[in-house]
């Protein structure tokens, strides 16, 4: 049910970041292409890896998309989870309590003390389903962003031209 994705999975799991984004009405903001997406999970420095839920019938149900973060007071790595998606015919399969029970075994194997994720304040669902494994929002903490123009100017350059306003 759960497998470690492959390079001829790059064009679904595109297809699924745009299904995602789109449920969280940010499909404007996707700027991602197949090629991108290929070299950051199967170019020469992989930054970012990737789990596959199939059906029993080969079709690909969902993902997990993550890389490694770091935890200065553990002193070890951890997963951050950039994207968990399943399709909405497949909800309630247990294909995303499945693929996050994989991500917690790859922490538990490698030594890792943290699988952290956001989610978004309005998607009831998730948070309920996140909640029912016993995770623990950490409302404490506030995210910060820097994109664009904002982060070009403190980088001390300009923004590309063909950065939309947001994201």
């Amino acid at each position: 049910m759960i497998r470690t994705a492959t390079e001829a999975d790059v064009p679904a799991i595109h297809a699924m970041v745009r299904e995602l984004a789109e449920y969280e009405k940010a499909l404007h903001e996707v700027r991602a292409t197949e090629e991108q997406l290929r070299e950051a999970l199967f170019g020469e420095r992989p930054a970012v890896f990737a789990h596959i839920a199939e059906t029993e019938e080969g079709e690909v149900a969902g993902f997990a998309l993550w890389f490694l973060n770091f935890s200065t007071w553990r002193g070890v790595h951890g997963i951050y989870l950039e994207d968990l998606y399943v399709r909405p015919e497949h909800r309630g399969g247990g294909y995303g309590k499945a693929l996050l029970r994989e991500l917690a075994g790859l922490c538990r194997e490698r030594g890792y003390e943290r699988l952290e994720w956001w989610v978004l304040n309005w998607n009831e669902p998730a948070i309920k389903f996140y909640e029912s494994l016993d995770a623990v929002a950490q409302d404490e903490w506030t995210v910060f962003r820097l994109t664009d123009g904002a982060l070009a100017e403190l980088g001390g350059g300009a923004a590309p031209a063909s950065a939309p306003a947001s994201g």
